[in-house]
């Protein structure tokens, strides 16, 4: 949401990321689209993916808008920093990226369904940013919370790094690293372009089908 404003492009080790606190940041109660709870509980069998690919204002968007998705919450995930501030992770001291936490109904929706969103609306190889988005926390990167969505998000990268360079793209850039400790943001971050429709967002993918 910072643009091309210059900041770090490396993530920060222990040593040199921004030291946080100890208690969580307050954040919404409930659901400005859904109406329920933001961190649940939800319904027996609802299972929950973590995804990054840019702005999350525009991200948590693209999800609750899907089928089978109960509930969604941004928030931060991946760095060093613990219950790091919107501020501090945009300055790339955090190792944090943006993310959505989105809980779905599987015998609605797939994991692979959502997988196969995530890849279609943005793009995957710009490594360190997404357009105009520049920094650490703008990187594309699915963060499974067991084995099974591991491997199919392994599957699902290598099938569209496929179909990306057979249309001449580039190497898709996407991390998979075992989910980490979930940050929920700020309050007027959650649901955002509900609240704000004319808000920013930055996300757009390339128009090319994800197998």
């Amino acid at each position: 949401m910072f643009g091309l404003a210059r900041k770090p492009l490396d993530l920060p080790t222990a040593a040199t990321a921004l030291p946080g606190r100890a208690a969580p940041l307050p954040t919404a109660e409930t659901h400005f689209v859904f109406g329920g709870p933001l961190k649940g509980p939800f319904p027996e069998g609802t299972e929950i993916a973590l995804f990054g690919l840019g702005c999350f204002w525009g991200v948590e968007r693209v999800f609750w808008n899907a089928p089978g998705v109960l509930s969604t919450a941004v928030g931060y995930a991946g760095g060093v920093t613990p219950n790091p501030t919107y501020h501090e992770v945009c300055t790339g001291l955090t190792g944090h990226n943006e993310v959505v936490q989105v809980a779905f109904d599987p015998a609605k929706t797939s994991y692979a369904a959502l997988l196969k969103l995530f890849f279609e609306s943005h793009d995957p190889t710009q490594g360190m940013r997404q357009g105009n988005d520049v920094g650490t926390q703008y990187r594309s990167g699915i963060y499974p919370l067991n084995e099974t969505q591991r491997e199919t998000a392994a599957q699902a990268r290598a099938a569209y790094g496929e179909a990306l360079a057979a249309r001449g793209h580039g190497p898709v850039t996407t991390e998979i690293v075992d989910a980490p400790e979930f940050f929920y943001a700020e309050d007027y971050h959650q649901q955002y372009l509900a609240k704000n429709p004319d808000g920013y967002c930055g996300v757009r993918g390339l128009g090319v089908a994800c197998p």
